[in-house]
């Protein structure tokens, strides 16, 4: 499995490395450093153990292989994390190329909780699935591409609606991106839906409560249009109920699925493992995995690479 993964990857690099500036006076391009990442990660190892050369197949073996100290200097280089960008940016367009542009993405959040005796500063204590736990979370925009059309990683205490409104300005910024964007709960905030209407999107989340009155506090039109498509006129003095709105909704399960894909297959993004600590070694590791996912999907649906 990871050597069919490997040689799409290989390529992909290689392919996205040919249109970055060629390298000068460097032993190791990005492009073989974003290999020997990608090595480590598809086997679930630390990249010191991909820096080893006992560790890779013998028809490898002819290149020299960075040390574990290169490898944390280079990867903090804005050129190596330019080429791990135009990597997942490629998935997208490629995605896009072939048809599947969206008016509607659904935005949520996945824990990745670290351990309770965790070292690492900028873990922080808040609210995961079940309870409270301590470490980051992945804060994701899904469409229809492999890949997230956007997405951050920020504390375990960071609020979901926080994120949400970077996550949105970061859409604002791709002329194909407007439409719909499918919350839940927590990203029902009159600041969001107001930064969601600014950037061309209307922000469709469910109250916590339901059927409940307004209250005296003045609401954003945007959130009074997002209550009108849920519950119907019936809480408004305007609107025709269609059941539009419930059953754009009802897709939001997608982002679900996803990030099952995402997680649920060896060499997906499972829980983080001791030696990914800190943002820059987590988002290596997310970046990654993201993209070691997308090649899974190419391999198992018969996509275009």
């Amino acid at each position: 499995m990871e050597g069919e993964l490997w040689s799409l990857l290989y390529r992909w690099v290689c392919e996205e490395a040919a249109l970055k500036p060629r390298q000068r006076h460097v032993r190791y391009s990005d492009a073989w450093l974003l290999l020997v990442l990608l090595w480590a990660v598809v086997h679930d190892r630390p990249i010191r153990w991909a820096c080893r050369e006992g560790n890779w197949p013998a028809d490898q073996r002819y290149r020299d292989i960075p040390s574990a100290a290169t490898m944390s200097r280079r990867t903090r280089t804005v050129s190596f994390r330019s080429l791990l960008a135009g990597l997942l940016q490629r998935l997208r367009d490629s995605d896009r190329s072939q048809g599947s542009l969206t008016l509607c993405r659904r935005v949520d959040s996945k824990p990745l909780p670290v351990g309770g005796f965790s070292k690492d500063a900028d873990a922080k204590r808040g609210y995961a699935t079940g309870g409270l736990a301590r470490g980051y979370k992945l804060f994701a925009a899904w469409g229809t591409a492999r890949v997230p059309d956007a997405w951050t990683l920020g504390p375990m205490n960071r609020s979901d609606s926080e994120a949400a409104a970077k996550l949105v300005q970061e859409l604002s910024g791709d002329p194909h991106a407007s439409g719909y964007l499918l919350g839940d709960a927590l990203h029902d905030t009159n600041l969001l839906h107001r930064c969601c209407s600014r950037c061309g999107f209307q922000l469709i989340a469910p109250r916590c409560k339901p059927g409940t009155g307004m209250g005296h506090k003045d609401h954003d039109p945007a959130r009074l249009r997002s209550i009108e498509l849920l519950e119907g006129p019936a809480q408004l003095p305007w609107g025709v109920s269609n059941g539009f709105g419930p059953t754009l909704y009802a897709t939001r399960a997608d982002i679900e699925r996803a990030y099952g894909n995402l997680c649920t297959f060896g060499g997906g993004l499972q829980p983080l493992p001791a030696w990914v600590r800190t943002p820059h070694r987590i988002s290596l590791w997310v970046a990654a995995k993201l993209a070691i996912n997308a090649a899974r999907a190419v391999k198992n649906k018969g996509l275009a690479a």
